[in-house]
């Protein structure tokens, strides 16, 4: 049997046991795709990440992100953490590491503190895209909320993405937010209307904190992904702040979205998104965040 190392870090947080855990196996050559599916349900995170020699010697590495139960093209936290994990690994951490990934090219900045390397920032790895809208009665009962609920003054509920697709919808207030309860009946029943979904119908809800449109509160369902709640989703904020830029008055505009998630589950997260649009071009989106190790260890395959 062949040994694969791991370890975990928290993303997305400055404390232990705060944030969104995720396992990093930092070398997966010779792993099948099977034995990755099996390992990322072994170990039930949100996400858990492969790292394998890259197809393109220029980049850095290939990643590989699977869900309890599906590979992911892109995701914001598996590669915040991954980025972390191949800094501290590495005597002398470039400026930059490229990761190829199913959704494309994925660039990690390395941020650095007075201690060292502390996170990291990610470019998400393709423009924003909206989708088709979704019906706020659906949103409203997979979230286990009423219409009342669902603000639709600045958008109504749609499919956006940044590489991976959300049902992303406002919520009226944060009170309002934190009485979300996700209705997997309601998750399947909406995936039957909307088969293009499939497993992917997950719902990002997000509500401003103290009317401020930059300083947000936000939750994750993704329960047909394996993913009940998630404690903090950066490709789903990266696309949430990609659709709010795109939203703002004029035609240039670069904002940057203090985002918290992860509260009503006992792991806060603080994700920092930002997005940038001109006149010229597409919306463009990175995510931010402080990483912590936790665990390291060893796999018999």
């Amino acid at each position: 049997m062949a040994v694969y190392e791991f370890v975990t870090v928290d993303v997305f947080t400055e404390s232990r046991f705060g944030g969104n855990p995720l396992a990093v196996f930092t070398d997966a050559r010779g792993l099948t795709t099977e034995q990755m599916q099996a390992l990322a349900m072994e170990f039930n995170l949100s996400e858990t990440t492969f790292v394998l020699p890259p197809d393109n010697p220029q980049h850095d590495a290939k990643v590989r992100i699977f869900t309890p139960r599906t590979e992911l093209p892109f995701a914001g936290h598996p590669n915040v953490g991954t980025g972390y994990v191949l800094a501290m690994r590495d005597a002398s951490p470039p400026e930059h590491y490229v990761f190829e990934e199913l959704a494309g090219l994925v660039r990690v900045h390395v941020l650095r503190g007075a201690g060292g390397v502390v996170g990291t920032r990610i470019s998400a790895p393709r423009a924003l895209s909206i989708d088709i809208g979704i019906p706020t009665e659906i949103v409203a009962a997979c979230a286990g909320l009423g219409q009342a609920d669902i603000a639709t003054m600045a958008h109504e509920p749609l499919v956006a993405s940044v590489g991976t697709p959300f049902v992303i919808a406002e919520v009226a207030s944060v009170e309002r937010l934190s009485r979300a309860s996700p209705d997997i009946g309601a998750f399947r029943s909406a995936a039957q209307k909307f088969p293009e979904m499939a497993s992917r119908f997950s719902l990002l809800l997000y509500a401003r904190r103290d009317g401020d449109a930059t300083r947000l509160a936000a939750r994750m369902f993704g329960p047909l992904a394996g993913v009940l709640e998630d404690p903090a989703t950066g490709s789903a904020n990266a696309a949430l702040a990609a659709l709010l830029t795109s939203l703002a008055p004029g035609e240039n505009a670069d904002l940057t979205y203090e985002i918290l998630q992860g509260v009503e589950m006992g792991r806060p997260s603080k994700i920092i998104a930002s997005a940038r649009k001109t006149a010229e071009g597409p919306v463009l989106a990175t995510v931010e965040g402080s990483c912590v190790p936790v665990l390291k260890g060893t796999v018999e395959v």
